[in-house]
């Protein structure tokens, strides 16, 4: 197995979005990012998939996360019907509050399959706790789907962090 890299993104300031697209066939694509920050203290990132190149914010996005907290919490996120993904690691505007994530993304090209993604992330949050965290999501709508669309929750922007989409061989 092995990975070609289809685009990246290197956000260094205030940033509304990072879009990734490229997917033009039916392989397993990756998705991953170092180091994001966020702009305003206790928000997330949220995701969407892109569909020539535009972000869909339908309500059909479905996702189920579990999260192990250093504080010695547990955490299960869900939800169905909702506009974005968003993996609720509560990232802050301190120096070492960050996520890094890896994604698999699968069905992209197909327009009769829905578009599914697994995720596994680990992040320090506002309070620094360590935050581990492994799910998916389903995009609920069987058309072609060509990348990625990361923001900041609620209007907050993106401050830092390296997206790169990978084509996996």
């Amino acid at each position: 197995m092995g990975l070609v890299q289809v685009a990246t993104s290197t956000v260094t300031s205030a940033t509304a979005n990072v879009t990734l697209t490229g997917i033009s066939d039916d392989s397993v694509y990756m998705v991953t990012g170092v180091g994001v920050g966020v702009e305003t203290n206790i928000r997330e990132v949220n995701m969407r998939i892109t569909k020539s190149g535009s972000p869909q914010s339908d309500s059909e996005y479905d996702y189920a996360f579990k999260g192990l907290i250093s504080s010695g919490d547990f955490t299960d996120v869900s939800s169905a019907n909702q506009s974005f993904i968003r993996w609720d690691s509560d990232l802050g505007t301190g120096t070492s509050e960050f996520s890094n994530f890896i994604m698999y993304l699968y069905n992209f090209n197909s327009s009769s399959e829905f578009s599914f993604v697994t995720i596994e992330e680990v992040s320090v949050n506002h309070a620094e706790n360590n935050i581990g965290k492994a799910g998916g999501f389903v995009h609920t709508i069987a058309s072609a789907s060509d990348g990625v669309n990361f923001q900041g929750e609620s209007s907050s922007n993106l401050l830092s962090g390296t997206f790169t989409l990978y084509k996996v061989i």
